[in-house]
């Protein structure tokens, strides 16, 4: 599912009458304004604050630091036990100047062994049972380089929370490498990410 921008994902607060009428009456002297009129000029308020966080946040402020990559020759049965191991879905390829010269995913595996990118567990399952071999053969023995996703897409350190949304969205991609200013891997982030960040109020 695609992620939503920033006016999509803004949720607001449902208010009953008995809440506005309470804010209302903590206000001194006469407010000349409907209940209506307050949840609205609440909705506006609450959308600006929103776009103001989406748009100030940067990268730096959410991204996972730690990130698992590979090499360009790391092998591929070492590729996919990083990922098994780190539960990951996808990782960077860095080459030795740490720059990011590719991305593999599990969509990338899937295409590689001939079952699709959109393929699912059970398309393996259902591959293997009708041809009794296994998919993974087609790809046994090659490397990182071999199945990566080039070119690679990614955010700078000071992208904003928006970019790096829209950045996943009209990609179709569910991770974004950031990279500093030069040019070479500082961090990773994920939708995931950006879900836990609003969730956890961990935007200011």
């Amino acid at each position: 599912m695609p992620l939503k921008t920033e006016e999509e994902s803004i949720s607001y607060p449902v208010l009953s009458d008995a809440d506005v009428y309470e804010a209302m009456k903590t206000v001194s002297g006469y407010l000349d304004i409907t209940p209506e009129d307050f949840r609205g000029l609440y909705r506006l308020a609450y959308r600006h604050a929103m776009e103001r966080i989406w748009r100030s946040t940067t990268a730096t402020e959410f991204m996972t630091r730690d990130v698992i990559s590979v090499s360009r020759p790391t092998p591929l049965v070492e590729v996919a036990a990083i990922m098994a191991r780190h539960r990951v879905s996808g990782v960077p390829v860095v080459g030795s100047d740490g720059s990011v010269v590719g991305m593999i995913s599990e969509k990338d595996f899937l295409m590689h062994m001939g079952v699709g990118r959109n393929a699912t567990f059970m398309d393996i399952v259902a591959a293997y049972l009708e041809s009794q071999k296994c998919p993974a053969v087609s790809i046994h023995g090659r490397n990182a380089e071999d199945i990566m996703s080039t070119p690679v897409i990614s955010v700078s350190e000071d992208a904003s929370l928006l970019d790096v949304a829209r950045t996943l969205t009209e990609n179709g991609i569910n991770r974004v490498p950031v990279l500093d200013s030069d040019k070479r891997l500082s961090g990773i982030i994920t939708r995931a990410d950006l879900v836990k960040a609003v969730k956890a109020e961990r935007i200011p």
